[in-house]
C-alpha cells in the first residue's frame, strides 16, 4: 500500500482515549504488531523535583497542533516505511491521576520491524513540536509546567 491509502489519525480531542477504537482504525489486515505508548498524569514525582500533582489542564492552539501531528506522522512514515497505521492522540482540558493524556500507536507486519523505535520517536517528537502546555496543580499551588524545546526556524 501506499502511504497515503494507509490510515493516519492524529487529533487534539477532551474525550477519553479509547485504545480499542484507535486500534481498530489502525489496524490492517497485514497487521501482525502493534506499539503503544500512553503518557499518564502522575499524582506523585518522584524525580528532579519531587512533588504532588492534584490534576493537569492542558491546552493547545489546535490547528497548529493538529498540523505538527501530521508532521510526526510523516516523519515517522519516512523513517519507517513498513509502518501500516499511525495514532497520534492528545487531551486537553483538566485531566487527573492515572489518566491517560496522550496515546501514541504505531502498526505493522511484524514487530521486528522498527514499530516500537517509530512509536518511541512519535511521543519523543510530539514533545519537541507541537504546541500543547500543561499547568500542574498541587498542594504547593500551581505552575505553567516548561519543556525543553526551542523552535528552530522554519519548525
Amino acid at each position: 500500500m501506499q502511504p497515503s491509502n494507509l490510515p493516519t489519525i492524529f487529533s487534539i480531542t477532551e474525550s477519553e482515549i479509547d485504545l480499542n477504537e484507535l486500534l481498530a482504525q489502525i489496524t490492517q489486515t497485514s497487521t501482525g504488531a502493534a506499539a503503544i505508548f500512553a503518557g499518564m498524569v502522575r499524582g506523585v514525582t518522584s524525580r528532579d523535583n519531587p512533588h504532588e500533582t492534584e490534576y493537569l489542564e492542558y491546552e493547545a492552539y489546535v490547528p497548529m497542533a493538529e498540523e505538527k501531528m501530521k508532521q510526526v506522522a510523516d516523519e515517522i512514515r519516512e523513517r519507517w516505511p513498513v509502518i501500516e497505521g499511525i495514532a497520534i492522540v492528545q487531551r486537553i482540558g483538566k485531566l487527573y491521576p492515572k489518566t491517560p493524556t496522550v496515546l501514541i500507536a504505531c502498526t505493522a507486519a511484524h514487530r521486528d520491524t522498527g514499530v516500537f523505535d517509530a512509536a518511541r520517536y512519535g511521543i519523543d517528537r510530539l514533545k519537541e513540536i507541537v504546541p500543547v502546555w500543561k499547568k500542574e496543580f498541587g498542594p504547593a499551588g500551581q505552575e505553567w509546567v516548561e519543556g525543553d524545546y526551542i523552535p528552530k526556524p522554519g519548525e
